[in-house]
């Protein structure tokens, strides 16, 4: 296959522990993707250096962050993204905070859709709209994850992401307690995600 024509599916992982539940999740989701043909890279956001935005103010010219640090690399991937997976688990009914940091730093490209009316750049695979994934995991079984998913909603909006699917876990804490069948749902989805559409 054409290396250009593969779908480039790109996963954050937002937990702060490693091989935990949404680590696990994310895994088997790019295995699936994998499966399906698809290029994967993944990028472990608690291990990044990404600032809160300060309201400069900076990316009101250009829709370009002012701040130098790690978020300019992960913003060019996520723009150039087929597919983007976000995995996190539910922490005070949101995101973890560095997963927050990088959601409060897209408000550059709040910046570049709605002030500026810049169009973004085609992702890899010539997409206009790229398709947006959120795993996630909660201790209480009853969790509602609804502010988790509206901020998600937010976040791939404005990087012309549509949030086309999810898979939301409660009851789910200590590591290892995901079974087999969130794993294969996990899998199954990352297939799904890579299926072919119109491109521009």
């Amino acid at each position: 296959m054409d290396e250009r024509m593969k779908i480039n599916v790109l996963g954050l992982a937002g937990s702060p522990r490693r091989g935990g539940n949404t680590d696990r999740l994310l895994d088997a989701f790019l295995d699936g993707a994998q499966q399906a043909g698809a290029d994967t890279s993944t990028w472990r956001v608690a291990s990044l250096q990404i600032a809160p935005c300060d309201d400069c103010d900076g990316c009101s010219l250009d829709g370009k962050c002012a701040i130098e640090d790690d978020f300019q690399e992960v913003n060019e991937q996520i723009i150039s993204a087929d597919v983007i997976v976000l995995s996190a688990p539910l922490y005070f009914a949101a995101l973890p905070a560095r997963v927050k940091c990088l959601v409060d730093r897209a408000q550059c490209q709040w910046v570049r859709k709605y002030r500026l009316h810049i169009p973004l750049r085609l992702s890899h695979g010539r997409y206009p709209r790229r398709k947006g994934i959120l795993l996630a995991a909660a201790g209480n079984p009853q969790a509602d994850f609804e502010g988790m998913r509206r901020t998600v909603r937010y976040f791939f909006n404005v990087y012309e992401t549509d949030y086309v699917d999810e898979l939301l876990i409660g009851g789910a804490d200590e590591k290892g307690t995901i079974d087999a069948d969130k794993l294969q749902a996990a899998f199954v989805l990352g297939g799904k995600a890579c299926a072919t559409r119109k491109r521009s």
